[in-house]
């Protein structure tokens, strides 16, 4: 049965036939060494031409794709499709590879490309984003991902020329990219009316922003930045295919066969038609082209590869040639000469020498060929046609002999007989024919047995018989030459076979798996002299198999190499080469066979590395041969460690059923309890699944784990210390080479590991995100940089950090089968071992994935499972321990020989200075010399050798031992049994710690009156514990059964234990010999109780659902509780001993009356009054509040009440010890709650005096000592204990601001609506009626008049071709904070409006501008640290966070020159909120206003994302850093502060604990400052301060302020801190105070800014000022001297600004807005001159002709006139109800025209006086008014209204005017309207919800601005007819620009901002003369 083993034999790659240009372009390139390097199928070949030798780099696993070389020519990258696609970077030379990148893409990669200096690679996916990734390929690190486009990209490349900025093109498209930070952003490349917009298939990048592109139809188009600036027509006449950039110039190939070469500056050098030369045919297509010096490679469609000599460009020479389109199915081999031949569905034959490796014949035939055959003497060559005929050709000449077609489908096989004479011919309709060979071919016979078409045939050797293979996978046989078929099984047991390509008979039985019935192996060959067998199938791969293989499930030898199916196999005719090809890759792969005598040699060939291992993981018959598995062994690997509910969970699940809850809490509930408790002490130690995971630290403490706790236990003093940090249990332990760390890793969803402190406690690091379940192995690196681990996923990942950073290096799949031990490399960092489950490789890394091969045991030799790993003394030796007691010795991969060590299988292995330690399963330790020679010594774990004074017992003899560790003279031993020994090296042994051993833990009783405890366990034993300090077993005794409860007797001498079976045993507690059993019940003894007092009675509650009462004294059952539905679970007695209350398994709470156990009722009222001996009970009135929000997930298995029944104690199946004030009346109660067991937790305890609490834990085995404290004794601790599950119903507080910043909601500019109810069909979709008197087009009329009176009509018209920003009036401090900071020593204050970040100068009033932002900024920091002066983040509104564009973003910014340093596109879908740097100024902290409000720090100059996490679920206001730290900051919102620490990539937080402090309550925080020694500052909503210690709250300080604490800053010099708040002035009080350093002294500022109230929303202090931003839009800086108030900035409080007006000569504006004020504003003087306060909004307002008047519309339908000079009020009058939209007087100042909101205008007479009646109004205006314009004669008015249509009214007289060819005469004195023919191009097409929202007409007529819902001011010609007019942009206001004006002269455009109230003054670049 040889099958078991996999053959000896082995193949090897020699030759790949082929060269993928299908689908594929820019693959083919030269390297360093003149070498040239493509792919084919799932090969990268690097060929050299000079040696005619071929080198193949097979690290992929499916189709490689896309190649790219790197600048130095000897790397290169690789990407391949597959649903988890990846690219390789390797060395052409070694074919090694360097890096793997994964885990990004899908579906495939398409492009590749290498940055200038080759560090940084790009790469396209095949993905439905077409995502473009940026890559540190080096380090396997992804830098940056955006999508790239919604349409294929063909082409990628970096700008060579500029840094950090890429092309990519495609379909339809070319995109410009730049990189800046994580940030990848593109510009779509404007096609213009320079060339069409068409598809781009190559491009090439060049000096001076110059991109040169293929495009589909043969030109080339030429792009300077991103506009296209001319194209080189017909450079080819169809498709560019391929474009390649070289030092002398370009070199371009296309689909007509052509190769261009251009100079540098793409003037044409040559042409060379390769169809026109000696090897050229008709529709040849390039695909590829590259060119050095003066070689051209090019690569066909057809699968050739021709070089081209230029100096001899006619005679290209063709130096690889392969099959094309269509699938590859015929081969044959030669029977006496070593040539094959193959043939195609592209019609073509093809003859290769496999000796020359060369195609020596070629014939093309008129069919599709499926199969071909060479007859016995090589003289004729039969080929089978997809048509249903044969051809036979003389392989000679390759002439025809003859074509016979008899059939109509297919031909899938066909073969000559062995002696020649005939030919089988197998059709796809279920025949074989029989042809006779010398008689022409004439048809001899038929065989028609099969119903499915013909696979495979064989012929016998005397050519007798035939054997056939069908689809239905049947096996026929047939009598030749009739065609018989023979049904009678013995005739056909002696024949023997010529060949076998069968698939299906006995003899090949083994290539199938056992359990499958699939049919995907398509073909087969046997050697019968090698006794092999080799397979070819559908997924790519080629099998050895031995031969015959008999048994299903035989074992192999795989290689990959082909892509998909495998179509055929064929032995060379000597057997030395294996031939298999292709279907869909066209390739031919030639392999050379290494039988088993050679193998020794080729040993020092290291089996070829690559992802996917060639020998075979999935032979089924794996498990056949291997010894039965360790039962231990067994036990472990069927352990699982998955939770129905993991810790993580539980934030969501509250969250749900606090949904659910919300109606039942509103009582208010009791506080949680004073008391506190405190781990002391934890009997137990986790041996049973783990190993290696115990160790002494360098002072000789011991470091260990059980349940979900790091224990550190000093054993000189025999007290422990504990990490705390993880929140379920920890499965592994290792150690810091150098330093005290520990790394543990724990279970979980997404499980944690965690690098702890042993000295101060603390956690360096948190690794997560990359395994699942849990973390079963752990190592770190010899220098201690780096830490691998393993998961225990299904396939057992395996991750390589840098821990310190929290990055992840590199991380691969480990094994299908479990791993239990990963060993770093002592020697180099880069190596690694794993080993477990028949399984033991070695790997290395590289870039971001590692990459293994499996130990090599050698011929006969089978995969132990290996359960230790070590290291030896170079970096090639190895030893692993296995499962059936052997050492194996390991050189580099391979096995160099085994040593018996233990009976059983060896656990544990340590490396020592001079040898080794190992423990097994047999308990003994042994050491070894440093080469397992000699067995040194071995200690035997006995009682025998316990020492003299050791405290403990041993349980059992020969303890298997699961850890070793050395140190200070000892050896340490942590065994199954959960005990940890200490051996001394001349023998003796001390017990240092010990626990449960396996099985479920349940029974515990504290002793009455001494510091004991009991406790009985599945394990079969019960003990007794010594709870005073000696902490350690007292006594234990096996019993007979497993118990599940027991309990001492009121004096202590007795304990009683309820066992597993039924029956129960009294024994003495001092002895713990039996007094007395029963056995009365069949299920589990549940609870156990003696009666209080004298114990007469014994209550014995069973899961029979009886509780039975019996006499002690008697012995004797006296009675017997019936009534219970469900198990029982706690029973409790009164005090007088007469009643029993009982909780069962349905949730019963009943009562019982001893001792006859009759059934009681009594009133859920009344049951406290009772008093209670002990109380367990977890029902009934007194304890609701225990039961948990999400109750139905978890219970509350026990509780217990202290003697003097003031605070309960529970335990639950979360492994939460919850303490809660007693009685806990009233839903969800407050509670501490404490983490240490891992789930859950069984039974809980306080000792007789209440100092201590007992707990134990189900299934971690532990026992654990807590101390209670009481209230008001208090240390300050770490991790004291979270408070309860739902937040306080108290609301934190109410402010409108809050509210409203609370509740705005964000959204980005392309998502605005209209700011108007506008209805009806937009202007630019109007069908337009044409006007009744078309003009002749030669018109006798007088010529048009003007369109517009224009003011400046002497000079010149000059149009306008650009906008510059110059000022801006406005601060956002409606909803934004902390928003106003200090530059340059206080010279120049820095803020934000809108998208625009401004610098403004003090001293000058001028202002620069950032203006990178696409949308609203809602966040600015400053960089405090000197190493980054002048460095702002700012952080933006956003959408989903899809990293697109429009996602949300912080920029990070030099305030002086504005240059941007990094973008960060973050996952805070909505938008950033808050952004802080850290002390070093390094890190960045952002918040985001996503459901989560997530929270983010970044390495902002790398654009990194180091760690992310949910912040809380209501809004977060702020986030700042510790200003002295990197990894300490606070977050402060609704109801909320946290208090966080960043450990490598996690982000631990602590919540605020009020509860030190009477009635202190969560408000919510809006504001945080910092102190000296970790005192931390939060502002409330109100008015409070609160001053935190750490995270606990140390004092308050009231009514810092009267509103909401708003703002605070810390000044970093002197530590003084300034806060802001909202308060009405007064006489003592101020918005600003600035206080001391600990907040106990403050003074006062009062901003005189005659506001009733002052709302300050950012502080910030300078050298003796502070600077103040309010929510009233003012900056104001305040003197700390004298109080004295400089209002810096001002601007409109609340938006929309509806008016604007431009004062007719003067460079002055007025605006007015909706907060009811006018004012006046001086370009030049960039000042607010006036403001008047009009009590109700104002809507609009405009100068009269001569600027002595102004009249303003209101938002309630009055209108006023004001005189300028002294602004009385000259007139006002009310005559509508509704808005007034426009007012405007007439140029001749005789009329005002008032339009409004109830669709009318109405017209004053001036002349007559302010009396101001209405003299006329115009009729049937169709919807509200939107602009008026009069005419340059003021007879005319035009209309625009609200459902897009625009009137002309005549003036005064109100009538509607119709005649269109009058209205077009008119001449027009300003021009405001939006509609109209004149303006028809200013709608855009995108305008679907938004709209153009105004516009403005220059006074010279010829230019044109508008704005528009999306914020955009553009420019444009005037007049503009043709729609969507070409015109220029410019961003900067929020979404709704309301208005826009020219002022006088033209010389600035004026922009009002709707959302973001601010206005922005343009400066007008006039075209020059």
């Amino acid at each position: 049965m040889a099958a078991r083993s996999a053959p000896s034999c082995h193949l090897r790659l020699e030759w790949v036939y082929g060269y993928r240009g299908h689908q594929c372009r820019n693959n083919l390139y030269y390297t360093a060494a003149k070498e040239i390097v493509y792919f084919v199928a799932g090969v990268g070949v690097v060929y050299s031409p000079r040696e005619h030798r071929q080198k193949f780099y097979r690290g992929h696993s499916d189709d490689i794709i896309s190649l790219a070389l790197h600048p130095e020519r000897v790397l290169v990258a690789t990407g391949q499709v597959g649903k988890e696609p990846y690219i390789c970077v390797w060395d052409s030379y070694t074919v090694q590879t360097i890096s793997v990148l994964k885990d990004v893409h899908t579906h495939g990669i398409a492009c590749l490309a290498f940055d200038l200096d080759g560090q940084r690679l790009v790469s396209v996916g095949l993905d439905s984003k077409n995502a473009v990734c940026v890559w540190d390929w080096k380090r396997g690190k992804m830098l940056s991902m955006a999508p790239g486009h919604t349409d294929r990209i063909f082409d990628i490349s970096w700008d060579v020329y500029q840094p950090n900025k890429l092309v990519s093109c495609g379909v339809k498209h070319i995109k410009f990219w730049s990189l800046c930070g994580n940030a990848l952003t593109p510009k779509r490349g404007v096609f213009g009316k320079t060339g069409d917009l068409q598809t781009i298939l190559c491009l090439a990048c060049a000096r001076d922003e110059l991109t040169y592109s293929g495009a589909l139809n043969g030109d080339i188009y030429v792009w300077k930045g991103i506009n296209l600036i001319r194209t080189i027509q017909g450079a080819h006449t169809a498709g560019i295919f391929s474009m390649n950039a070289c030092e002398e110039g370009f070199a371009t190939g296309g689909r007509d066969g052509c190769i261009r070469l251009w100079d540098l500056t793409f003037k044409p050098i040559t042409v060379i038609d390769l169809r026109e030369t000696d090897q050229g045919y008709k529709g040849l297509s390039v695909r590829s082209v590259c060119w050095r010096g003066d070689h051209i490679l090019v690569g066909t469609q057809d699968s050739e590869i021709f070089e081209i000599v230029v100096h001899e460009r006619n005679k290209p020479f063709l130096i690889m040639q392969g099959h094309c389109e269509g699938e590859l199915w015929a081969l044959a081999v030669h029977p006496t000469k070593p040539l094959a031949v193959t043939g195609s569905d592209d019609r073509s034959v093809r003859i290769w020498s496999l000796v020359d490796h060369a195609l020596i014949a070629r014939c093309n035939m008129e069919e599709p060929i499926r199969c071909a055959a060479v007859n016995v003497d090589g003289i004729h060559l039969a080929l089978g046609m997809k048509d249903g005929s044969f051809t036979v050709l003389r392989v000679r000449d390759m002439t025809e002999v003859v074509h016979i077609k008899d059939r109509k489908e297919a031909i899938h096989e066909l073969k000559y007989s062995p002696d020649g004479t005939y030919l089988a011919v197998g059709c796809n309709d279920s025949s074989v024919d029989i042809y006779g060979v010398s008689q022409r071919y004439k048809k001899f016979g038929e065989c028609v047995g099969s119903l499915s078409f013909i696979t495979h045939l064989d012929w016998s050797s005397d050519s007798r018989y035939l054997q056939t293979n069908d689809g239905n996978g049947k096996r026929l046989f047939y009598r030749m030459p009739g065609g018989k078929e023979v049904t009678n099984k013995e005739e056909i047991k002696g024949v023997h076979w010529a060949s076998w390509t069968c698939v299906s008979g006995l003899e090949v039985n083994g290539i199938w798996p056992k359990y499958s019935d699939i049919n995907d192996i398509n073909s087969v060959d046997g050697n019968y002299t090698g006794q092999v067998l080799v397979t070819a199938d559908d997924y790519g791969i080629v099998k050895l198999f031995r031969y015959p293989c008999l048994r299903k499930g035989a074992k192999f030898k795989k290689y990959i190499g082909h892509s998909a199916h495998v179509t055929n196999v064929r032995w060379s005719h000597d057997y030395q080469w294996v031939i298999s090809i292709g279907g869909a890759d066209h390739s031919v792969f030639q392999w050379k066979f290494i039988p088993e005598r050679k193998l020794k040699d080729a040993l020092h060939i290291a089996p070829q590395e690559n992802l996917a291992d060639s020998n075979s993981d999935e032979s089924d018959s794996d498990l056949s041969d291997v010894p039965e598995l360790d039962s231990e062994i067994e036990q472990e690997t069927q352990l699982t460690y998955r939770r129905q509910v993991y810790t993580e969970d539980l934030p969501q699940l509250k969250e749900q059923y606090k949904e659910k809850q919300k109606s039942g809490t509103s009582k208010r509930r009791e506080r949680a309890p004073g008391n506190s408790i405190r781990l002391h002490f934890v009997h137990g130690y986790r041996g049973y699944d783990c190993r290696s995971n115990l160790f002494y630290t360098q002072i000789g403490e011991i470091v260990y784990h059980v349940a979900a706790v790091g224990v550190i236990y000093n054993r000189q003093q025999n007290t422990q210390r504990f990490y705390l940090g993880h929140d379920d249990d920890i499965l592994c332990l290792a150690i810091h080479p150098v330093k005290d760390y520990v790394a543990t890793g724990q279970v979980g969803r997404d499980p944690s590991v965690h690098i702890w402190d042993t000295e101060t406690i603390k956690p360096l690091s948190i690794l997560k995100g990359y395994h699942q379940y849990g973390v079963c192995a752990v190592d770190f690196s010899a220098d201690g940089k780096r830490l691998a681990s393993v998961g225990i996923d299904d396939s057992h990942t395996i991750v390589l950090w840098d821990w310190k950073k929290g990055e992840k290096l590199s991380i691969a799949r480990g094994s299908k089968d479990k791993i239990f031990v990963v060993k770093m490399n002592p020697y180099v960092p880069d190596k690694l071992i794993t080993a477990g489950i028949k399984h033991m490789k070695f790997w290395r890394r590289a870039g971001g994935g590692l990459i293994g091969r499996k130990g090599y045991v050698g011929t006969p030799g089978k995969n132990d499972t290996m359960m230790c790993a070590v290291y030896g003394w170079t970096e090639e030796m190895a030893f692993s321990g296995t499962s059936t007691g052997d050492v194996c010795i390991w050189r580099d991969i391979f096995l160099v020989k085994t040593v018996k060590a233990h009976d059983g299988p060896v656990f544990s292995m340590h490396a020592l200075e001079k040898g080794f330690v190992t423990g097994g399963k047999d308990g003994v330790v042994a050491l070894w010399d440093d080469s397992f020679e000699r067995c040194l010594k071995t200690y035997a774990i006995k009682r025998a050798a316990l020492a003299p004074g050791s405290k403990g017992l041993l349980l059992e003899d020969n303890p298997s031992i699961r850890a070793i560790s050395l140190g200070h003279g000892h050896l340490l031993v942590g065994t199954k049994n959960g005990e940890i020994l200490e051996v001394d090296k001349s023998g003796p042994i001390t017990l240092l710690v010990q626990g449960h051993m396996e099985g479920e833990v349940w029974g515990l009783a504290t002793h009455p009156y001494l510091p004991i405890c009991a406790t009985v366990s599945d394990d079969k034993t019960l003990r007794i514990w010594d709870l005073s300090p000696s902490h350690c077993m007292l006594a234990v005794r096996k019993l007979k059964k497993g118990g599940r409860c027991c309990c001492f007797s009121p004096d202590g001498k007795a304990l009683a234990v309820g066992l597993n079976d039924g029956s129960f045993l009294m024994a003495n507690a001092d002895t713990l010999e039996d007094l007395v059993s029963f056995h009365h019940r069949k299920d589990i003894i549940s609870d156990i109780r003696f009666s209080p007092g004298s114990g007469k009675y014994l209550a014995v509650a069973s899961h029979d659902s009886f509780i039975d009462i019996y006499n002690v004294m008697s012995s004797k059952r006296v009675g017997t509780c019936k009534g219970a539905t469900s198990y029982i679970t706690h029973i409790d007695w009164d005090v007088r001993g007469k009643l029993l209350q009982v909780n069962t398994g349905a949730k019963e709470q009943l009562f019982f009356e001893a001792p006859r156990g009759k059934k009681q009722t009594i009133p859920s009222g009344e049951v406290e009054k009772i008093g209670w001996a002990s109380w367990t009970s977890v029902l009934g009135l007194c304890c609701e509040g225990i039961w948990p929000v999400i109750g139905e997930v978890t219970d509350v298995t026990a509780s217990c009440l202290t003697s003097d029944k003031t605070v309960l104690a529970t335990g639950d199946d979360l492994g939460f010890v919850k303490l809660f004030r007693y009685p806990a009346k009233g839903k969800f109660g407050k509670f501490k709650r404490y983490v240490a067991h891992s789930t859950h937790v069984t039974n809980v305890r306080w000792t007789f005096d209440d100092s201590m609490l007992v707990t134990l834990g189900g299934t971690d085995m532990s026992l654990m000592v807590w101390t209670n404290e009481m209230e008001g004794y208090r240390e300050k601790r770490p991790c004291d204990s979270e408070e309860s599950d739902i937040d306080s119903e108290e609301d934190g507080g109410y402010d409108s601001d809050v509210t409203r910043e609370n509740e705005i909601s964000y959204t980005i500019r392309a998502l605005s609506t209209n700011i108007r109810p506008v209805f009806g069909i937009k202007p630019h979709l109007q069908q337009k009626e044409p006007s009744v008197d078309e003009r002749p087009p030669v018109s006798r009329a007088p010529p048009q008049p003007v369109k517009l009176q224009t003011n400046n009509v002497g000079k010149k018209k000059r149009p306008i071709e650009d906008l510059v920003l110059e000022l801006v009036f406005g601060y956002r401090g409606r909803d934004c904070r902390n928003n106003v900071h200090y530059l340059n020593d206080g010279d120049d204050i820095i803020y934000h409006t809108a998208s625009v970040g401004i610098v403004h100068n003090i001293a000058t009033g001028t202002q620069s501008f950032y203006q990178e932002h696409n949308d609203d900024i809602l966040c600015l920091t400053v960089n405090q640290h000197p190493k980054f002066i002048n460095i702002v983040a700012t952080g933006q509104v956003g959408d989903s966070a899809d990293m697109s564009a429009t996602a949300p973003s912080i920029h990070i910014w030099d305030a002086v020159n504005k240059q941007t340093l990094s973008i960060l596109r973050c996952y805070h879908s909505k938008g950033v909120c808050s952004v802080s740097f850290s002390a070093t100024g390094k890190l960045l902290l952002s918040v985001g206003l996503d459901p989560e409000h997530t929270i983010t720090i970044w390495r902002w100059q790398e654009g990194a994302k180091i760690a992310s996490r949910a912040g809380h679920n209501q809004r977060i206001f702020v986030a700042e850093f510790r200003p002295d730290s990197d990894s300490q900051f606070v977050s402060v919102g609704v109801k909320h502060v946290k208090f966080w620490t960043l450990a490598g990539r996690a982000l631990l937080s602590k919540k605020g604990l009020l509860s030190t402090l009477q009635d202190a309550r969560m408000q919510t925080m809006l504001a945080v400052a910092f102190g000296a020694n970790n005192l931390t500052f939060t502002g409330t909503i109100s008015g409070d301060v609160c001053v935190w210690n750490d995270h606990i709250l140390c004092r308050i300080v009231a009514k810092a302020h009267n509103g909401p604490v708003f703002a605070m800053y810390t000044t970093l010099r002197d530590g003084l801190i300034v806060t802001g708040g909202k308060e009405r002035p007064s006489k003592e009080g101020g918005a600003v105070k600035l206080w001391d350093q600990e907040l106990r002294r403050c003074r006062a500022f009062r901003l005189e800014t005659g506001q009733v109230t002052d709302c300050v929303r950012s502080v910030c202090r300078g050298k003796g000022k502070i600077l103040v931003g309010t929510r009233n839009a003012e900056i104001i800086e305040v003197g700390e001297k004298n109080a004295a108030c400089n209002i810096l900035v001002n601007g409109h409080v609340d938006g929309p600004i509806w008016g604007l007006a431009t004062h007719p000569s003067r460079d002055f504006f007025l605006s007015a807005a909706e907060d009811g004020t006018v004012r006046l504003w001086d370009i030049a003087d960039k000042k607010m001159l006036n403001k008047v306060n009009l009590g109700h909004a104002a809507r609009t307002v405009c100068y009269s002709p001569e600027g002595d008047m102004v009249a303003i519309g209101m938002k309630n339908g009055e209108f006023i006139i004001l005189l300028v000079s002294s602004l009385k009020i000259w007139g006002k009058k009310r005559d509508r109800r509704c808005a007034i939209h426009d007012i405007r007087f007439s140029p001749d100042s005789r009329f005002l025209a008032v339009g409004s909101s109830e669709n009318s205008v109405d017209f004053y007479d001036l002349t007559l006086g302010p009396t101001l009646n209405r003299i006329s109004y115009c009729k049937d205006i169709p919807s509200f008014v939107i602009q008026m314009d009069f005419s340059a004669d003021s007879r005319h008015l035009q209309v625009s209204t609200g459902c897009y249509k625009r009137h002309v009214y005549e003036v005064p007289s109100g009538k509607h005017l119709m005649d269109q060819a009058a209205i077009d005469r008119i001449t027009w004195a300003t021009w405001t309207s939006i509609l109209g023919d004149e303006v028809m191009g200013i709608w855009s097409r995108h305008a679907e919800k938004a709209d153009v929202t105004c516009a403005c007409v220059s006074h010279s007529g010829i230019s044109l601005v508008t704005g528009d819902d999306f914020g955009m001011v553009k420019l444009f010609d005037f007049p503009c007819p043709e729609k969507f007019a070409k015109h220029k942009r410019f961003l900067g206001h929020s979404p709704h620009v309301t208005n826009i004006r020219f002022t006088s002269g033209d010389r600035h455009v004026i922009s009002a901002g709707g959302d973001d109230c601010s206005l922005f003054v343009w400066k007008c670049v006039h075209m020059p003369h």
